[in-house]
């Protein structure tokens, strides 16, 4: 069976699947017509039901519980992990709150978490993630959400950092900072789903087993060409929550949806969150 498989060209996904989409694993008779676009394009193409099997951030997801189910395996969840607000120079909140902010999509965790660490900040403008530095540094807006590789460039370039919104998280919640998962469409006979999440985990396996096997994929669709930043992006986004969200995993996904829902963010939602459950 073929399915839609949505994911970023960023490191961390690129990593996890190449086993899956290069048949280093069993995939147990399915394949896959790849979908390799930022998360937010993933986010606004599982919104109009686009995709098998994708890439999500935990914020869109959020929306999409009826539709899709999580797999345990393939989370980018994770302690020290979170975006950062950065600027040209320090800024007080109440400055912040009234600034122009770029945000890497609507949907996106980190638009969620800076919501949350800012509940008054109402001007945001939506840039692709990888655009939200020189967008600063132009002047187009006064601050920005940065994600993925830019965590270890912002400083090259004479910026500096407001505030860890996943340390926010962090003493906000006590938890882990859940940003995106791996979800399957419900719609889809239960014992793909199901096989979908086996290979899932057996992908993920082989890149911890095998970490140079997905090096040449890696640098292909990478926006950072220095090796050691790559690396550094996959050590911080692929750890022991990838393999398996486990308990505390999940009781992190399930924090950040009620922190949502209590805040009219996201809709009530019928549906269990996660495939096996």
């Amino acid at each position: 069976m073929k399915l839609t498989l949505g994911f970023s060209p960023c490191p961390n996904d690129t990593f996890i699947f190449d086993a899956m989409v290069h048949n280093r694993i069993d995939t147990e008779g399915l394949t896959f017509h790849l979908v390799m676009e930022d998360v937010e394009a993933l986010n606004h193409r599982a919104l109009r039901q686009e995709l098998a099997v994708t890439k999500l951030s935990y914020h869109a997801f959020a929306h999409l519980v009826d539709d899709y189910a999580l797999l345990e395996a393939g989370s980018a969840l994770g302690n020290g992990v979170g975006p950062l607000l950065i600027a040209q120079k320090p800024m007080f909140q109440e400055v912040v709150n009234q600034s122009l902010i770029a945000i890497p999509g609507q949907y996106t965790t980190a638009n969620f978490l800076f919501s949350l660490a800012y509940p008054e900040a109402k001007y945001k403008k939506e840039i692709v993630f990888h655009d939200i530095e020189k967008a600063i540094l132009r002047g187009e807006v006064d601050a920005g959400v940065i994600i993925h590789e830019n965590r270890f460039t912002y400083q090259n370039h004479g910026l500096v950092k407001l505030i860890d919104l996943g340390e926010f998280w962090e003493m906000t919640t006590a938890m882990p900072i859940p940003l995106g998962g791996i979800v399957v469409r419900r719609d889809l006979p239960i014992d793909i789903q199901q096989k979908m999440e086996r290979v899932m985990h057996r992908s993920v396996q082989f890149a911890f087993e095998n970490p140079d096997a997905s090096a040449a994929f890696v640098a292909e669709h990478a926006q950072e060409m220095d090796v050691e930043v790559r690396q550094k992006h996959i050590e911080l986004y692929v750890n022991h929550f990838t393999e398996g969200l486990g308990e505390q995993g999940r009781a992190a996904v399930k924090t950040l949806f009620e922190l949502a829902k209590d805040r009219g963010v996201i809709p009530n939602y019928s549906s269990e969150i996660f495939l096996n459950e």
